[in-house]
């Protein structure tokens, strides 16, 4: 197949030297570039405010927006004179004609990178998508875990723009539910000098209150809530419920976050991620909890030299299993605990690799599965950019231990409004419950319950049902995860914590 890819040659940037080398390593697929001057240029105030945040935040300007060197085109032929079986249009002017397949790229609806800026600049989270004859082949809706910063959003969704594209070309793009209509959100944003220098002040402002917080908060700072059950649940509320949610105390100097729960001899133990602001680097801690609440504080059960999170904790065959995140190694392990709820041992590597985010695991129609958000890694370090939050991975396996299968349609969802997992998947009314996070407005922001409509190897397809968030019953300004045992629920979420009492 030969793909032909219509960029705007007059300010070529290393995304595109990515995309172009992405897209020639498929197997079967040849690429060549058609590069001359284009509409839908990013204008030349988005370079000066690049620059003013790169200033700013101490951010290198060598990433997926910079401008491309010389030998960018030196590997990739330019047009021929053969006709290319698709042409990818990146700029948005390729005419549509009898014979000839165009696939357009877009966001929210506009084409050109100008359209993305615009779209950042609005605070919207863009939905990408490469539509040929007004039919979407694929789409996604791009994430960032540096809401606000314009650079950082627009490496992120560029990098997810080489992920949709790739996977479109592969056979395998996933498409957002009800995104076969992309219609124009809003007026375009226009970065004109007198708002390049309102944006300026604005940003000089944050930094200096960022630094000024900094000093007197720790931040971020995450806290698990709980109760005991007396009725539904959160999964069959739909909503807090009217009593609330107690805190798991914390000493101010670490907290807690990534509350999973599981019975054992009568009594429920809880997991958290346990992050002491000293270190920044956290563990595995437990805490036993009776009838009358936590019996202590968590313990550390398992610690590793790179970071712990998500202690994604069940029981199978006799034995406790835990599968934490462990993304800081490029893995996903698999744990046995020996002395219950301490003595963890790894007990295999299920995927290697990857940085994959909170990994959850499910049995459906007789064969396991795992969930995760995985980060795009380019083999340049400097190109290293992506959401951590928004391109959905799954595998399968025929037991827990292994072997592992990338699913074929891998990612099978870009979405940073409901992609990442946010606890244990769950049966109710004879469908599974997928807690997930909805970033859209900041890492953590808020929570949804998705209802898996199907889980196979051909595809995968989820539909949010819920969107929850923090507010009179649950006091801060995030709602991250949820999971529960028999007896009780738990949630975690942020507040302040002072540094001086």
């Amino acid at each position: 197949m030969l793909l032909r890819v219509r960029l705007d040659g007059s300010r070529p940037r290393r995304w595109h030297g990515l995309l172009l080398d992405r897209l020639a390593a498929l197997p079967g697929v040849s690429v060549e570039r058609e590069a001359s001057a284009g509409p839908g240029a990013l204008p030349p105030n988005a370079f000066l405010l690049f620059r003013l945040e790169a200033l700013l935040n101490r951010l290198p300007l060598t990433g997926l927006a910079a401008e491309a060197g010389s030998d960018l085109f030196q590997t990739h032929p330019p047009a021929g004179t053969s006709p290319p079986d698709i042409v990818i249009d990146l700029c948005g002017d390729v005419p549509e004609m009898p014979g000839r397949r165009v696939w357009r790229l877009s966001y929210d609806g506009r084409t050109g990178e100008a359209a993305l800026l615009s779209s950042l600049l609005a605070g919207r989270a863009p939905i990408v998508a490469i539509s040929e004859a007004g039919r979407v082949v694929a789409s996604g809706r791009a994430g960032t875990e540096a809401l606000g910063n314009i650079l950082l959003s627009f490496e992120d969704a560029l990098i997810r723009t080489v992920t949709l594209l790739v996977a479109a070309a592969s056979g395998a793009g996933p498409v957002l539910p009800h995104a076969e209509a992309m219609p124009v959100q809003g007026e375009p944003a226009r970065l004109t000098v007198r708002a390049l220098g309102a944006r300026a002040t604005r940003m000089l402002a944050w930094a200096i209150l960022r630094r000024l917080y900094h000093l007197c908060f720790r931040a971020p700072h995450w806290r698990v809530g709980w109760r005991r059950l007396d009725g539904p649940d959160l999964i069959d509320l739909r909503a807090h419920p009217a009593e609330g949610w107690r805190d798991l105390a914390d000493d101010g100097r670490r907290f807690y976050a990534d509350p999973f729960a599981i019975d054992h001899a009568g009594r429920t133990f809880l997991f958290v991620e346990d992050y002491p602001h000293a270190t920044g680097k956290a563990v595995i801690s437990a805490v036993a909890i009776d009838r009358y609440g936590p019996t202590g504080v968590p313990v550390p059960v398992l610690e590793e030299a790179y970071h712990l999170s998500y202690p994604f904790v069940f029981f199978r065959d006799g034995q406790h299993w835990m599968v934490p995140e462990s993304c800081a190694n490029g893995t996903v392990d698999l744990y046995r605990a020996t002395a219950f709820p301490g003595g963890w041992v790894r007990e295999a590597t299920l995927v290697a690799g990857v940085t994959a985010s909170d990994a959850t695991l499910v049995e459906h129609s007789g064969r396991w599965w795992m969930f995760a958000t995985v980060q795009d890694r380019a083999s340049d370090p400097a190109l290293v950019r992506g959401s951590y939050s928004d391109a959905l991975h799954l595998w399968s396996a025929p037991d827990f231990r292994g072997p592992w299968t990338a699913h074929p349609k891998n990612p099978v969802l870009v979405d940073i409004a409901s992609a990442r997992p946010a606890g244990a998947i769950v049966m109710r009314g004879g469908s599974l419950i997928r807690p997930v996070q909805d970033g859209r407005r900041g890492y953590g922001e808020a929570l949804a319950l998705a209802r898996i409509d199907r889980l196979d190897a051909e595809g995968y397809a989820q539909t949010v049902e819920t969107t929850l968030r923090a507010g009179p019953g649950w006091p801060g300004n995030r709602l991250h995860t949820l999971n529960r045992s028999g007896d009780y629920e738990f949630i975690d979420g942020s507040r302040r914590s002072p540094r001086l009492p």
